[in-house]
């Protein structure tokens, strides 16, 4: 009867009707709007169940944009941008492991990383040989917790223990500013922190850490002391074709790499050490078995997977379209922040950047400048502490004093969440095309 009677009266809508259906349609946009973003991610679809509908929306409303009240922390290198690549590969990376894996201290008795699993050796040398940027015929393998452990690993393998004085241990300024740290933190006898190489010019034996591309300014190092005692640990994280031209392949010593600047996993703490003598790789095991009695075989399992999904976008291109080439698409993305980066500075002459010569790269075919990881800025004008002034606009960076640097300069992290680099370009803009750097 209701229905009838409804059917023969006109129906006029009132504006609470009219709220109500403006109310519905806008929640099913957005409900479709997080359906292709994440599709798009390589992520489900959003779960019917209206709780999952509404983490789902205080999900995306909280990360679209930081609070500009807020402070952004590009101090440390997290790479998190790398999220996004993965992310959109979906469950090519997962690995499934049972309970009775990795039970064993042991992974390769006949090895002399003992604790190296053959799959993640595997892994390493096939991408090495992929990219064209680190020899691994006849090299050595050792994997440890990061390239920190492999850093200090190295230090031990290569210091005398019966030597009348500790070990002298340089880098050229600006160094990494952890060497002193990690260096000094135990107050070893084997060696000791001499800052600046390009100081050092003792005749006594000596070890010199050779960053490149460096870490903070991006430069590409060589060599700065000319001693006959000298030793050269070469640390190349960031010799992979997203960050630099990849023009030569390296064949030195000791090279160190991690995953955390390859991949962008960093919570896996996995990197390795390409060593050419033997005695020298079975001391950097020997180091590793004392501190750490190996390194986790879960990770290295996890790091190979990844490495060898990388190396296969490559080699069967048949099978993946060209947005999932893993260094192309970083490439293109830490182009596209050193762009932004450059504009944001160019408006004023508050800030400067170094520039990069412009080489080949052997691996992909490009000419290009170096794009580093982390931007080494200047403070001009009458700034006189560079990371004091950005801390009061709330961008936190790192001091270039950290560094063996002055405080005109600071190293910023330019790999961390998108939304979070969008917010720091848009304050720096603001920034640099202030009339006074003080105002």
């Amino acid at each position: 009867m209701g229905f009838s009677l409804m059917r023969n009266q006109k129906f006029m809508p009132t504006i609470k009707h009219l709220l109500i259906i403006s109310i519905a349609i806008n929640a099913g946009l957005l409900l479709k709007l997080l359906h292709h973003e994440h599709e798009w991610a390589g992520l489900p679809g959003p779960d019917t169940n209206q709780k999952n509908e509404v983490r789902l929306v205080k999900d995306v409303l909280h990360k679209a944009k930081p609070a500009t009240d807020q402070y952004i922390n590009l101090d440390h290198g997290d790479p998190t941008m790398y999220e996004v690549y993965w992310k959109q590969m979906g469950d090519k990376t997962t690995l499934v492991l049972s309970g009775w894996q990795s039970i064993s201290y042991f992974s390769d008795t006949k090895n002399h990383c003992w604790f190296l699993e053959p799959g993640f050796a595997n892994a390493v040398t096939r991408l090495h040989n992929l990219v064209g940027n680190a020899q691994t015929r006849n090299y050595h393998i050792v994997v440890g917790t990061g390239s920190t452990q492999l850093f200090q690993a190295a230090l031990y393998a290569l210091s005398p223990s019966n030597a009348p004085e500790p070990m002298s241990i340089v880098s050229a300024s600006p160094f990494y500013s952890s060497y002193p740290l990690i260096i000094d933190c135990l107050k070893s006898g084997l060696y000791k922190w001499k800052g600046d190489a390009s100081k050092f010019n003792k005749d006594d034996p000596y070890i010199e850490l050779v960053t490149s591309p460096n870490n903070p300014d991006g430069s590409i190092r060589q060599a700065v002391v000319n001693g006959s005692e000298g030793i050269l640990v070469h640390d190349l994280a960031y010799y992979w074709p997203q960050y630099t031209p990849i023009s030569f392949q390296a064949n030195h010593d000791i090279m160190l790499f991690t995953v955390s600047k390859c991949t962008g996993h960093a919570g896996i703490r996995i990197g390795w050490a390409l060593v050419k003598d033997k005695e020298v790789a079975k001391k950097m095991t020997k180091f590793i078995e004392i501190s750490s009695i190996g390194v986790s075989k879960d990770s290295q399992l996890r790091a190979a997977k990844i490495l060898d999904v990388i190396a296969d976008t490559y080699e069967h291109t048949e099978k993946f379209d060209k947005a999932t080439l893993f260094f192309h698409y970083v490439y293109n993305e830490m182009a596209k922040r050193w762009r932004q980066l450059r504009s944001a500075v160019s408006k004023g002459q508050t800030f400067s950047l170094l520039d990069f010569p412009v080489e080949k790269c052997n691996f992909s075919g490009q000419r290009f400048g170096t794009q580093p990881a982390f931007a080494w800025l200047k403070c001009e004008k009458s700034i006189d502490d560079c990371e004091k002034f950005l801390k009061k606009h709330k961008i936190l960076t790192r001091s270039g004093t950290h560094f063996g640097s002055n405080e005109n300069y600071v190293r910023i992290s330019l790999i961390s969440h998108k939304e979070e680099y969008d917010e720091f370009i848009r304050r720096l803009s603001l920034l640099s095309s202030m009339n006074s750097p003080h105002e």
